[in-house]
């Protein structure tokens, strides 16, 4: 087999639909491509030009995966073994390789699953802002050196890895998200079997790439391709098991319950960031031009693809009429299209038909409990073409921006989240009802105000029961270096990204070293201090 170096393969040039052939990738396992075993394979498709074909895939099984756990288990005992501070500095290799090709990856993610120019420049940036970020922790990752209650004794704390940690990401953020679980994984000297998203491989095969070229020995890091329900599966299953020390989810609630469930039962640490139903209040202090801009973006970024995107658009009743009359006129004006073609889109494609099919089936339960359909037909056809769309719509997968009014507390849309561009708008009486509104969900990852009363910023950002608040500003967006993760539905309490990340991927392990030469008992044979009455004459003092 041919090493990941070794393979020649200008992947990250492939950016041009009508100039080259599609790629034969392969899973990395312990620095080697590998095909499946059962030499089963599946495509990457673009989803803005359904007949753009990126690459062939191994479709991996479980002896494929199996084949990656072990890579990784033998990889240990050596990486964990190398100074931190050498490990920062592949990391730190890792951040500048990106920023050598930044622009070919950016094109390259934007081709694999529809997400504009912009924000997959974004994202890159936030890969390489990771790495950055990380590298310098290789000289902090402090212990603690801890007086004794008994002479001649000292007391330490350390940081060690956990093992080897299976990486399972969502195709929405398919660059930033693996280094926010990786480059942490790999500083505190743990190994990793990633599962690539199924549909962004390619991105995936360059950057495991990237990785390699950096300096980061083989085994540390093992790529495998294929379905959720396959290889994602077959490695939780390893947790069963005893193959795996620690799962990295990013993906759906129901999803991140049963992974949950599998490593709890073997007492085996798992991250869960998962779904939202993310709200974002306007009251009557607010800047309303302001507060629009974040609601639109929050609602229709990425095509409303973000765990974070805008779900419950809760309006005070005073601004409502204001409000939704600048807010429509945005949305009406939406420009929708493919970046690579066309300049100054919104958003574009859905990720993939699977994302376009599900949302779909959610737009259609919203219409049947009767909530007001203000804006939006479903998928854009030559036959159902909003205003701005730019591009031939029967080439992919694009949506209208929708938004629906009349939503209360009772209706299962105010509840679940909807995957894609749609915005529910609820009514409040006040700041309390408000604050209920946002509390109402089963989710809790991101939320949001827009108000110029400082009162009221303060108890919201008090009162809410979310991973993260905006104030006066959108629900979606995070940096490197500030914890990101949710409560409730969302998540099981876990952080990525800053320095909080180091927890999961590390234990304390404390050391007792006793230095006297013979046995010492804490608590036993601590020396008594008796009190005693001062001898002071305190009447002079009067």
């Amino acid at each position: 087999m041919t090493h990941i170096l070794e393979a020649g393969l200008d992947i990250m040039e492939h950016n041009n639909p009508h100039s080259l052939p599609k790629i034969k990738g392969y899973n990395i396992i312990n620095g080697q491509l590998k095909l499946s075993t059962s030499g089963e394979t599946f495509s990457s498709v673009n989803p803005a030009i359904l007949t753009d074909i990126l690459g062939e895939f191994p479709l991996s099984n479980k002896a494929d995966v199996r084949e990656a756990i072990k890579a990784a288990r033998d990889a240990f005992d050596g990486w964990s073994a190398t100074p931190a501070p050498t490990r920062g500095q592949i990391i730190g290799n890792m951040g500048r390789l990106l920023m050598e090709h930044k622009e070919e990856l950016v094109r390259l993610q934007a081709r694999e699953i529809g997400k504009t120019l912009k924000e997959c420049g974004g994202e890159i940036q936030e890969a390489i802002d990771t790495c950055l970020f990380f590298q310098s922790e290789g000289r902090r990752l402090y212990g603690q050196t801890v007086n004794s209650e008994l002479p001649d004794k000292e007391l330490f704390t350390y940081r060690r890895p956990l093992g080897v940690c299976g990486i399972i990401n969502a195709c929405n953020f398919p660059s930033a998200v693996p280094f926010w679980k990786m480059i942490p994984a790999i500083i505190c000297g743990n190994t990793c079997v990633w599962k690539s998203p199924q549909d962004s491989p390619l991105l995936s095969f360059a950057l495991a790439r990237i990785m390699h070229q950096a300096g980061l020995p083989d085994g540390v890091i093992n790529l495998i391709h294929g379905k959720g329900s396959g290889a994602g599966q077959h490695l939780v299953d390893a947790v069963d098991d005893g193959l795996i020390n620690k799962i990295s989810f990013t993906g759906s609630t129901s999803v991140g319950k049963a992974i949950g469930e599998v490593c709890g039962r073997n007492l085996v640490s798992c991250s869960l960031e998962l779904g939202g139903k993310n709200p974002l209040v306007v009251m009557p202090s607010a800047d309303i031009d302001n507060a629009v801009e974040g609601a639109y973006w929050g609602g229709f970024g990425t095509a409303g693809q973000r765990c974070t995107s805008l779900g419950n658009l809760i309006l005070h009743q005073d601004i409502y009429d204001e409000f939704m009359d600048k807010f429509m006129q945005k949305v009406v004006e939406t420009r929708i299209g493919d970046s690579l073609h066309n300049k100054d889109v919104l958003y574009g494609s859905m990720l993939s038909e699977k994302y376009a099919i599900d949302f779909l089936s959610s737009i259609s339960k919203i219409d049947s409990e009767g909530a007001k359909k203000e804006w939006g037909d479903g998928r854009i056809t030559v036959d159902s073409i909003p205003k701005n769309f730019v591009g031939n719509p029967e080439e992919g997968v694009y949506m209208w921006p929708h938004v629906y009014t009349g939503v209360t507390e009772e209706m299962d849309c105010f509840h679940e989240e909807v995957f894609g561009p749609a915005v529910t708008v609820v009514k409040a009486d006040d700041f309390e009802h408000a604050l209920h509104l946002a509390n109402a969900s089963p989710y809790g990852l991101s939320s949001a105000i827009y108000t110029n009363d400082r009162l009221e910023a303060y108890r919201f950002k008090t009162g809410i029961r979310a991973g993260m608040t905006g104030i006066n500003n959108s629900t979606s967006g995070a940096e490197a270096h500030l914890p990101f993760g949710g409560v409730k539905g969302s998540g099981n309490g876990t952080r990525e990204s800053g320095i909080w990340v180091i927890e999961s991927y590390s234990y304390w392990h404390a050391v007792n070293d006793e230095l006297s030469g013979k046995l010492q008992l804490a608590q036993m044979d601590v020396d008594e201090i008796e009190m005693v009455e001062a001898e002071v004459d305190y009447s002079s003092l009067a």
